[in-house]
């Protein structure tokens, strides 16, 4: 698997606390010249973001129909999450943030569960809440962080089964937030026990180019890293 083509798999990500718009604005323009699926940032910059890259894609456009030549490719769509990192907000809170970053230009959710109702096996609730926000993105896409780390094997597999069941795009490994990020082992689990209809993202500590072909490999459709796209730049 060429680099090229795990580029077009990876949400270039960067969800640090003190990220400025000059590293947001960076890595958009990463973004576009790397050719990666999407950019993943905080709620606070979908709004500039999704205008700045609409700019981009505007002038590329004028660009090429100037040239006589058609505009390739297709630009990043703009990910952003809800619930973040640790996922005990109310369900209310979580469709409203959703609500508002749609609003705001995000194409791509990426929502982090209630782990405390895993642990209290409060399945049906966790249900309810990705369909609320599933019905809040319409034909947005929806992925659901439940954060592999603090799971058992056994509740891992349920939620493969609920994620399914409520109707959501992807699973998620991570948040990057906790203790311990994406493994193959997690990302295997998931591909033998989610839906046919739901696609795998997997999501932190992501740091080769070897990892990101596995990971790939195993049956993951995104990767959620920051990594991948600065090693391309030292290629």
């Amino acid at each position: 698997m060429d680099l090229k083509e795990i580029l077009q798999h990876v949400d270039h990500t960067l969800l640090a606390q003190d990220a400025t718009w000059e590293q947001i604005q960076q890595i958009c323009d990463d973004a576009v010249s790397y050719g990666t699926a999407s950019v993943c940032i905080p709620p606070s910059y979908v709004k500039k973001a999704s205008e700045y890259l609409q700019g981009k894609k505007a002038a590329l456009q004028d660009k090429t129909a100037a040239a006589g030549a058609a505009c390739a490719g297709s630009f990043p769509a703009v990910c952003t999450v809800i619930g973040f990192p640790n996922g005990y907000n109310t369900t209310a809170v979580k469709e409203f943030e959703t609500k508002d970053a749609i609003a705001n230009g995000a194409d791509e959710i990426d929502m982090v569960i209630n782990i405390g109702w895993v642990k209290d096996q409060r399945y049906d609730c966790i249900r309810e809440e990705i369909r609320t926000l599933k019905a809040a993105c319409g034909d947005k896409i929806l992925k659901v962080i439940i954060e592999t780390c603090l799971l058992t094997d056994e509740e891992k597999i349920r939620l493969c089964e609920i994620v399914t069941e409520a109707g959501a795009d992807f699973i998620k490994t991570s948040t990057g937030f906790s203790k311990g990020g994406a493994t193959f082992a997690d990302v295997a689990l998931f591909a033998e026990h989610v839906g046919s209809d739901v696609k795998i993202k997997a999501a932190g500590g992501i740091s080769s180019l070897d990892d990101a072909a596995h990971f790939l490999e195993l049956g993951a459709s995104r990767l959620g890293t920051s990594r991948i796209v600065k090693i391309a730049k030292q290629l």
